[in-house]
C-alpha cells in the first residue's frame, strides 16, 4: 500500500489531489457538537497544502436519500475546517456540477476546497457498479486525469462506494495519514497483542457487535459487556430485564457464547435503572438480577464500575467500543465516564473505537491524551477486527 509520504516524496506542488475524508460529524441544526473527525483529517490536508497541492476534498454527512437536503449540507463543516486549518476553505455547493467545476478551476496551489455532500448523488452508494463508476469518472474529470487520490476516511473504507473504491481504481492511489494510522493500530490489536488483552463493548444491540464478539472472544483475556446489549446476555442467564432493551432473537446466541466463553465474559452485577427513558426519570440502583418490572436499565451501577475498572487496571492492551450507559443523559453517564477514566488512567496500549465512544470521551471531559489512539473508524474498525475484507483498503493494496 502506497502512503501519503510516498506521494509527497514524488512532489505535489501545483498538482490536484482528490482526498476522501471522513467529516461525518454530529450537528445540532448547523452547530457542530463534536469536531473530532474534522480534527483527525487535518494532518493529511495540512501536509498536502504545505506541499503546494490543490486539495479537493470529498466527504459525506448523515444519510441523505441521494438528493440534496439542507440539514446534511457540508457548509458548516467547511467553515469549521477553515477555522482549524487557519486558512480559507473554498466550498462548492454541488459535487460535480458548475459550482464544483468553478471551485476546482479557481483553486490556488496550497489551498483546500470541499465539495458538497457526496451522498447527495445516488450514484455514490449505488449497488450497481456502472452507476458508481460513472460518478467516479465525473470526479476524475473534475480534478483532471493527472490528479492523485488519497484515501483518508477510515470510517468508510468498509464501503464499496464511488468516492472510496471506484475513484481509487482510476487514479494513482495512496493511504492518508489517518488511514495508515488506523490500519497500524488495528493490526496491532489482531496480531499478537500484548497481554492481558481486555475488550470493553457497549452500545445498544448484540446483533451489531455479534461478529466482533465472536471474532475476539477466542483472542481476549476478558470481555466486559455493558450498554443495552448487556440485557440480552442477562436474559440468556435467565434473568428478568423489565423494559430494558432486549433482542429476544439473540438470546440463544448469547447463551451459547456464555456456555463456551463464560470464564472470559464479565457482565454487570448492578445497574442504574429508571422508570422512564428520560433525563428526569425516577432512578434506583439494583442488582442486575433484580430489575423491577416496568423499569429499564440505563447504566452500569457503582459495583460494576469498580469491577470493570479493576479488570482494566490489569490490562496491557485495551480496546473499547460503545458506551456502557446512556451517557448523553447526566443521570446515566457515570458508568461510561468510569470506564473512560479507568482506561485513560492506565498504562496500557489503549484504543477507543467508534464514534459514540470517542464522543463520550470528549463530552464527559476525559483527557484524550490518556488513550494511545482514538479511532474514527466505527463500523469499519469492527469489521477489520472481525477479519473482514474492507474494499476501501483492498483497493489501495491492489
Amino acid at each position: 500500500m502506497q502512503t501519503l509520504d510516498d506521494l509527497l516524496a514524488i512532489g505535489v506542488s501545483g498538482r490536484t489531489v482528490l482526498v476522501r475524508s471522513d467529516l461525518n460529524v454530529p450537528l445540532d441544526g448547523t452547530a457542530i457538537t463534536d469536531d473530532g473527525r474534522i480534527r483527525a483529517s487535518l494532518p493529511t490536508l495540512q501536509a498536502l497544502a504545505a506541499g503546494g497541492a490543490k486539495v479537493v476534498v470529498t466527504a459525506h454527512l448523515g444519510r441523505p436519500k441521494g438528493v440534496p437536503e439542507d440539514r446534511y449540507s457540508l457548509r458548516p463543516v467547511a467553515a469549521r475546517l477553515a477555522e482549524l486549518l487557519g486558512a480559507p476553505v473554498a466550498f462548492a455547493s454541488d459535487l460535480v456540477g458548475e459550482s464544483a467545476a468553478a471551485t476546482v478551476a479557481g483553486l490556488p496551489a496550497g489551498s483546500v476546497a470541499l465539495l458538497e455532500n457526496v451522498r447527495f448523488d445516488p450514484r455514490e452508494t449505488s449497488k450497481v457498479e456502472p452507476e458508481r463508476v460513472e460518478l467516479a469518472k465525473a470526479l476524475v474529470h473534475l480534478v483532471g486525469g493527472d490528479a492523485a487520490f488519497v484515501s483518508d476516511g477510515f470510517g468508510v473504507v468498509h464501503r464499496k462506494q464511488a468516492s472510496v473504491y471506484d475513484v481509487a481504481r482510476l487514479l494513482p492511489r495512496y493511504a492518508g495519514y489517518l488511514v495508515s494510522a488506523e490500519t497500524a493500530v488495528l493490526h496491532k490489536l489482531t496480531v499478537d497483542p500484548e497481554r492481558p488483552y481486555v475488550v470493553v463493548l457497549g452500545g445498544s444491540k448484540v446483533s451489531d457487535k455479534l461478529g466482533v464478539i465472536t471474532a475476539l472472544l477466542p483472542q481476549v483475556d476478558s470481555l466486559l459487556i455493558g450498554g443495552g446489549m448487556a440485557y440480552t446476555f442477562l436474559a440468556a442467564q435467565g434473568h428478568e430485564v423489565g423494559k430494558s432493551l432486549l433482542q429476544a432473537d439473540q438470546i440463544p446466541v448469547c447463551a451459547g457464547l456464555l456456555e463456551k466463553f463464560g470464564d472470559k465474559i464479565v457482565l454487570p452485577t448492578d445497574l442504574v435503572v429508571a422508570d422512564d427513558f428520560a433525563p428526569d426519570a425516577k432512578t434506583d440502583i439494583v442488582a442486575a438480577t433484580a430489575i423491577p418490572a416496568g423499569w429499564q436499565g440505563l447504566d452500569i451501577g457503582p459495583a460494576t464500575r469498580q469491577a470493570f475498572a479493576s479488570v482494566i487496571a490489569t490490562a496491557a492492551t485495551v480496546f473499547w467500543n460503545g458506551p456502557v450507559g446512556v451517557f448523553e443523559m447526566e443521570a446515566f453517564a457515570a458508568g461510561t465516564k468510569a470506564v473512560a477514566e479507568a482506561i485513560a488512567g492506565g498504562s496500557s496500549f489503549s484504543v477507543v473505537g467508534g464514534g459514540d465512544s470517542a464522543a463520550a470521551v470528549r463530552t464527559l471531559g476525559v483527557d484524550e491524551a490518556g488513550f494511545t489512539h482514538i479511532s474514527t473508524g466505527g463500523g469499519a474498525s469492527l469489521e477489520y477486527l472481525e477479519g473482514a475484507t474492507l474494499p476501501g483498503l483492498a483497493v489501495l493494496e491492489a
